[in-house]
């Protein structure tokens, strides 16, 4: 994408977004074919384009949306676990004026706040390939051109650490020994300033395993909002 896109010109791009084959063949599939519990709803089953205030201070990049969350929902992280994490996190710090999202017509508003992803279809298990990644990329090149306020990003999970070097260009000119490394908490000020916090994903396999507790958790966006607000 070129020029100055605003937020919702990337928007509508994202949701008319055809490039990847076999994203689009599976998100559709998943959409007729349903999950049990949701066999009544109408899915999205398109591209999800991200969410949340274009003035944000803070910016949460994960990885994509899920096969019966925002591939359902038509909502980044809404309607399963992580992204319940998500938004009690985020509420809990005053960024979300309410702790969950079930659809993306409920009433929750972000302050200050925008969420979005590396790969904005649903991959099959949840495993995007280096050139999905790839094309995507622009989307959220597009996003960090716009949402020109950010002082924060937290990335949830290494796919979307490195999406977010990338796209940022920090990648590229930074020797690979200056790229900050992804690891939980870990804390990096880029040469513009902005400070990044790397996270593990809110995953199931994460949160029911205990690698990620809901105290570390909560720590990153409380990290994040000490920064955001001028804390050091």
């Amino acid at each position: 994408m070129s020029g100055a896109p605003t937020i919702a010109s990337i928007a509508r791009a994202v949701v008319e977004c055809e490039r990847c084959a076999r994203l689009r063949d599976h998100c559709r599939r998943v959409a007729i074919e349903k999950r049990r519990a949701f066999r009544d709803e109408t899915y999205w089953g398109r591209p999800v384009p991200g969410f949340g205030d274009p003035g944000a201070r803070l910016l949460v990049v994960g990885l994509a949306p899920a096969a019966h969350g925002a591939n359902r929902t038509g909502r980044m992280f809404t309607g399963d676990s992580s992204g319940d994490w998500l938004y009690e996190a985020l509420h809990q710090q005053g960024f979300a004026s309410q702790r969950a999202s079930i659809s993306r017509r409920d009433s929750l508003v972000l302050s200050d706040a925008y969420v979005t992803a590396a790969v904005r279809c649903a991959p099959p298990d949840n495993r995007p390939t280096r050139e999905e990644l790839a094309s995507c990329r622009d989307y959220l090149e597009a996003e960090i051109r716009a949402l020109t306020r950010v002082r924060v990003v937290v990335t949830m999970g290494a796919i979307a650490h490195q999406a977010w070097l990338r796209a940022s260009g920090a990648w590229d000119v930074l020797a690979p020994s200056e790229r900050p490394r992804f690891s939980h908490g870990g804390e990096s000020e880029m040469r513009d300033g902005i400070t990044l916090i790397s996270s593990y994903h809110p995953s199931r396999q994460n949160t029911q395993t205990g690698r990620l507790t809901r105290v570390m958790w909560i720590a990153v966006f409380a990290r994040a909002r000490e920064v955001v607000d001028g804390g050091t």
